[in-house]
């Protein structure tokens, strides 16, 4: 036996898929923690995405920030970080890589960058002339997490 569905319900069939559809078709916005070797934090947004890798046997740090266009070849990268622990940070030892649509740190100690992510409320990176900005709204349970990534024992 077959119900039909009500009128009202038959209406609003077309708005619920399209929806879910936009859903399924925008970025993430929430920040995701991946424990392994090497442990992952990442968050994307419209314009960009942010990654962030810890090989603790190394240990070794990485930060890449990716978007659709490439960035600028300047000098120094900086981070600035906004909220109740706001600071800014910089380096002139990145990378750009990835048709110089990603640009990557990396290091053996990432305090700074990771107070920064836990404790403020937006992270820009800076190049050039260039920002990008990113929500940190929800990332302090994930980078909490990561700050924990250990090595497996006996592996």
């Amino acid at each position: 036996m077959r119900l039909a569905a009500a009128p009202e319900q038959a209406r609003f069939a077309p708005m619920r898929l399209a929806l879910l559809l936009s859903f399924l078709a925008s970025p993430a916005a929430a920040w995701d923690f991946t424990p392994g070797l090497p442990c992952l934090l990442t968050h994307e947004e419209a314009e960009a995405r942010m990654e962030l890798t810890y090989d603790p046997t190394g240990p070794l740090y990485t930060i890449t920030v990716t978007r659709a266009a490439p960035f600028p070849d300047a000098p120094l990268f900086g981070m600035r970080f906004e909220g109740v622990a706001a600071g800014t940070i910089s380096t002139d030892r990145h990378v750009l890589s990835n048709g110089g649509r990603s640009i990557t740190v990396t290091d053996r100690g990432f305090g700074n960058v990771l107070n920064g992510l836990q404790f403020n409320d937006t992270a820009t990176a800076l190049i050039g002339a260039e920002a990008v900005s990113f929500s940190l709204a929800g990332a302090s349970g994930p980078v909490a997490a990561f700050r924990q990534c250990r090595p497996v024992p006996g592996a």
